[in-house]
């Protein structure tokens, strides 16, 4: 299963009174259990192809020219770029950064497509090379005990520690020692 998933579900023709009428496809982009929306007319598909020619071979396009804007040769084309682009995500190792531009995918050099964090396969030497992205930075060290001269608990950091390693654990009751505790006022 590939972390990154595309869909062309629907798409709208717009008219202006600039230019002359188009289309505009919407692409769900999800990566990762996060899903947006990016929207993208014909001609960006096209645009993107050419680009795409310059580093991999990409899979062929759906007609430039279509010859009547009936809804049935418009769902032909979202079917058509659709399949396109997950011809593309199907067939390449690693993203090319233009590919995940089009798609407003934030792209980290030498990270597969297949594992963000490399593979538990020993024998290969790329797989050896773990990278991610810091998520969370604490000031100190948040396992241990708050030192004897804080007089409140830095609950935040309790929580977060609670929600990322206890997520199932209820919340402990709250209590509260008045002889030992001093409150400012």
């Amino acid at each position: 299963m590939h972390p990154v998933r595309v869909s062309i579900p629907s798409f709208r023709s717009e008219n202006n009174s600039m230019e002359k009428g188009f289309t505009v496809f919407k692409i769900d982009v999800l990566m990762n259990g996060r899903q947006h929306t990016v929207e993208k007319r014909y001609s960006e598909f096209h645009a993107l192809h050419k680009m795409l020619k310059k580093s991999i071979k990409p899979p062929e396009m759906p007609s430039k020219h279509v010859r009547n804007w009936v809804p049935k040769v418009l769902e032909q084309r979202r079917q058509g770029l659709e399949f396109y682009l997950q011809t593309i995500i199907m067939e390449n190792e690693v993203l090319p950064k233009i590919f995940l531009d089009f798609l407003n995918i934030r792209h980290f050099p030498s990270v597969p497509k297949t594992e963000s964090c490399g593979s538990f396969d020993t024998e290969s030497e790329e797989s050896s090379k773990l990278s991610h992205q810091p998520v969370m930075l604490f000031l100190r060290d948040p396992y241990l005990l708050p030192s004897a001269h804080d007089t409140f608990s830095n609950v935040v950091i309790e929580g977060v520690i609670h929600g990322v390693f206890y997520p199932d654990l209820q919340p402990r009751a709250f209590s509260c020692d008045w002889t030992s505790t001093t409150y400012l006022y």
